[in-house]
């Protein structure tokens, strides 16, 4: 009985402090830049959080996680990616004899160090890519598509379909989980057609800035001017609804026609005066009326006619 409940006991602290245990060993490499958030079986990664063997690493969609391993090895894990550090068998303090890793999804860039190229393996779920002393970018789909581009020394890809050697700069390679390999050839715009991601290399690109030795790669393999375009695309601009507009004033009341807009009609000559009548011929049979007011009109300095002193002399011709 006593046996049995000691067993028990045993088992009950390696479930609680088993795995604490794990982690609590020695790291076999340390975060050298965190951006956004990046975590590991503990929680968060800080810069200088240790790393261990069998821990998951995650990064959020805007994340950025830089790690370096004891024998000095790189690897910068990108945007959205999950990856195990899977075996991690130390040599001596300078070198190791197994380094292995699986990378689930996400972009990665690795660069090689102390140990034997070897000793260094790469698991996809399309294959896996055997290390010569080199750098490159990986990208792993979310249907488990992966793609390689060789940026220093050399690599190899080996799926269900075989192997494809990776030598010249700029190299890459594009291989499903079936099996299907394309050839080793120029990485360009069309291979992020193909993985139907244009972010799906961000550090040749330039979506992700990388520091130190991870960023000092002097190449891009002519993807750095897909950042530019994408930011010199115009962007389509929101359509505005237009302001309501004040009601219009009433229109006014047509206006009556200036004299100058009327029709001219013709004008008609001015009527003829008509000449002034003759006076009538006095009458001869009254003779004194006449001398009356001839006399009285003598006084006044006027004839009978109407006609002044200045007029008599005209006058006689009207007779």
């Amino acid at each position: 009985m006593s046996r049995f409940c000691g067993a028990v006991a045993a088992g009950v602290v390696f479930a609680l402090f088993g795995p604490m245990q794990a982690f609590s060993a020695e790291p076999v490499g340390q975060a050298t830049l965190i951006r956004t958030e990046v975590s590991g079986e503990t929680g968060p990664l800080v810069v200088r959080s240790p790393v261990h063997r069998d821990e998951r690493i995650r990064t959020s969609q805007s994340g950025l996680g830089q790690f370096i391993f004891k024998d000095g090895t790189k690897l910068a894990v990108g945007a959205g990616s999950t990856v195990v550090i899977d075996k991690f068998v130390y040599d001596d303090s300078a070198s190791v004899k197994r380094l292995s890793i699986k990378a689930a999804k996400g972009t990665f860039r690795w660069i090689s160090g102390n140990s034997a190229s070897s000793a260094y393996s790469i698991v996809t779920p399309a294959g896996t890519i055997g290390v010569r002393g080199t750098a490159f970018d990986f990208y792993v789909g979310p249907n488990g598509t992966t793609a390689i581009v060789l940026l220093n020394g050399a690599a190899s890809f080996c799926g269900p379909g075989g192997c494809k050697q990776l030598r010249q700069q700029c190299d890459c390679v594009v291989a499903t989980r079936g099996g299907r390999m394309t050839d080793p050839s120029k990485v360009d715009r069309s291979t992020l057609q193909t993985l139907s991601n244009p972010r799906a290399l961000p550090f040749l690109s330039g979506d992700q800035q990388l520091s130190g030795a991870l960023g000092g790669i002097r190449t891009s393999c002519g993807l750095a001017s897909l950042r530019q375009d994408r930011q010199d695309r115009p962007r389509p601009q929101r359509q505005e609804r237009p302001a309501p507009q004040a009601p219009q004033a009433p229109q006014q009341a047509p206006q009556a026609p200036q004299p100058s807009q009327l029709p001219q009609t013709p004008q008609q000559p001015p009527d003829t005066p008509d000449p002034p009548d003759k006076p009538d011929k006095p009458d001869h049979h009254h003779h004194h009326d006449r001398d009356h007011h001839h006399d009285w009109d003598h006084h006044r300095g006027w004839d009978h006619f109407g006609r002044g002193p200045f007029d008599r002399d005209r006058g006689r011709n009207w007779r």
